[in-house]
């Protein structure tokens, strides 16, 4: 079976996929010393999934996974979108998830519980040395609350109501999350495409 790398260095990320992907055999960014650290440049999640995974298949050799995710806020008109992982900035010390999502609550502090929509948003590739290359996308719809509850998943997963819960992200277990996750419609979305593009 051809192994596949993985095209980042978020242990969170790494445990959800290879949560998701099941039986393929993947391998994480840890395995590679020297693997570059590709920096997101693009203007889309796509963009910026691209630029990681063809890095990464150029680097190793092997097909390369990747992608860019983040939270798509209605009254912040999309944002931090894929700022996400980086939306305080220079803000924030220590601890930067931390500091992203108290930026956020900062921003919709004011806004009604009925207009605090948004979305969790991903978009997966699959880069294959020799030039095959697959996108998809998932989505998440929910809602921000005012204060963060659980100890589950990681980034702006203590502060998000997926439509029809009750609970956050944070407060759903692994297989709960990744049951409805965007990164796990989107992971789900590519493995059904891997075993074509490998053979």
């Amino acid at each position: 079976m051809t192994r596949i790398v993985l095209a980042t260095h978020n242990q969170g990320k790494v445990r959800e996929l290879r949560s998701i992907l099941g039986d393929l055999d993947v391998a994480g960014l840890d395995e590679f010393p020297g693997a570059p650290d590709v920096p997101e440049t693009e203007l889309t999640f796509e963009g910026n999934a691209l630029l990681k995974a063809r890095a990464i298949s150029a680097f190793t050799g092997l097909p390369a996974v990747a992608d860019d995710s983040g939270l798509c806020v209605d009254a912040l008109n999309g944002m931090p979108g894929v700022l996400s992982a980086r939306w305080s900035g220079t803000l924030g010390t220590g601890d930067r998830d931390a500091a992203n999502l108290r930026l956020v609550l900062d921003q919709v502090a004011d806004v009604p519980a009925d207009h605090r929509g948004a979305a969790f948003v991903c978009a997966a590739v699959l880069v294959v040395p020799g030039g095959v290359e697959h996108c998809v996308e998932g989505r998440l719809r929910g809602s921000l609350i005012h204060a963060p509850r659980g100890t589950g998943g990681f980034g702006y997963d203590p502060v998000f109501v997926p439509d029809g819960e009750t609970r956050t992200t944070a407060e759903l277990t692994p297989d709960e999350k990744n049951a409805i996750s965007h990164r796990g419609k989107a992971f789900r979305a590519l493995s059904a495409l891997i075993p074509a593009a490998l053979s």
